[in-house]
């Protein structure tokens, strides 16, 4: 594991201390590295309404995109239970949008890495509706 990952595991697991999730008790922290290098990170937030939850990942999206980034280089995700979190298939389609082939999603306990993918292998057969020329987004 790199210096890299061990920051963003470290990052993500900071910021799940403000997840809100009273209804469900799970907790989720996410950290993406953006292209230039920048660390974001995101919480779910529950609502009573549970259709209007959002899921850390894309909370951490909603980050880099606030913050004029595009490209997703990385991404950690991890749950207070220190279990394996893997992403729900809207977020799966949300870390697609914005990645390269190459992008790496790490799986992640609050320590170390619990399980690798390539964005491909986290979503074979991804819905798109023209493939998008990735350089230019």
């Amino acid at each position: 594991m790199n210096d890299i990952i061990k920051a963003m595991i470290k990052a993500a697991s900071h910021a799940l201390q403000h997840a809100y999730a009273p209804y469900s008790k799970f907790a989720v922290g996410s950290s993406l590295q953006s292209e230039d290098g920048s660390i974001f990170t995101g919480v779910n937030v529950e609502n009573g309404s549970y259709g209007l939850t959002v899921c850390a990942e894309t909370s951490a999206i909603c980050q880099m995109i606030a913050a004029g980034q595009r490209k997703i280089k990385n991404m950690v995700i991890l749950a207070k239970n220190n279990k394996l979190c893997p992403p729900c298939g809207a977020c799966r389609q949300r870390i697609y949008e914005f990645c390269e082939p190459e992008t790496r999603v790490y799986l992640c306990d609050q320590q170390t890495v619990l399980k690798a993918l390539t964005v491909n292998e986290l979503l074979p057969l991804a819905f798109s509706l023209n493939p998008p020329d990735r350089k230019k987004l």
